[in-house]
């Protein structure tokens, strides 16, 4: 099998039924996200960060301002989980307690670090150009010193994960059936629009055809 083991950190309770724990369908849905929410705790008071992530292999990967709070605690090495989700559809059933969101969602556990050595900070900042913009990595300015040190990487080992979906049409109650109201569902589409330009860019450059990443493709 190749499942995350389940266990009480990350099995899924309620609707048990929609809950998956395959690898390869979690690591797909980290893969064609491009905003996560990391949550940890300082003190007493939890808190949520969103960010952007990649992954290789069963490792995920994020930044943040060195500043920031979020840095400042997960450098420490703390346990911490990443969440990200996908909204496909709003589900219009004949009675409230019946509608419902079509929706995929996956969360990662584990102990988050702060990726220190410089030569593997700099190829994780690389990844994540290139994760959103392939190809664009050898046209722009890397990052400089000063700029390498004002921005912290995060990594963490995936201990356990845990992915939650739902689809289809409203589940409504047999006798709900003759009510004269409309039922089903209103899909989300994701689409990207037109390219617009900086207002400070130089005459004569043209938007380049740079590919993006096909899991982030609509």
């Amino acid at each position: 099998m190749n499942d995350y083991a389940r266990n009480d950190r990350n099995r899924v309770r309620r609707a048990h039924q929609r809950a998956s724990y395959d690898q390869e369908a979690i690591h797909g849905l980290f893969d064609r996200a491009v905003i996560c929410h990391v949550a940890y705790a300082i003190g007493e008071q939890p808190f949520i960060t969103p960010t952007t992530h990649w992954r290789q292999g069963r490792r995920l990967f994020w930044h943040g301002s060195a500043a920031g709070r979020m840095a400042c605690r997960l450098r420490q090495g703390v346990a911490c989980s990443l969440c990200v989700s996908f909204l496909d559809g709003l589900v219009l059933a004949r009675s409230a307690f019946h509608h419902s969101l079509n929706y995929r969602s996956a969360m990662a556990y584990g102990m988050a670090r702060a990726v220190e050595d410089p030569a593997e900070k700099a190829r994780a900042l690389q990844a994540m150009i290139e994760r959103l913009y392939p190809g664009r990595w050898p046209h722009i300015r890397p990052p400089s010193a000063q700029e390498m040190k004002a921005t912290t990487v995060i990594a963490m080992d995936i201990e356990d994960a845990v992915m939650k979906s739902r689809s289809g049409p409203p589940v409504d109650d047999d006798e709900d059936h003759a009510l004269d109201v409309w039922a089903g569902v209103l899909p989300v589409a994701r689409a990207f629009a037109a390219a617009e330009d900086d207002p400070l860019l130089r005459k004569g450059i043209a938007c380049p055809k740079v590919p993006l990443n096909p899991v982030l493709e609509p």
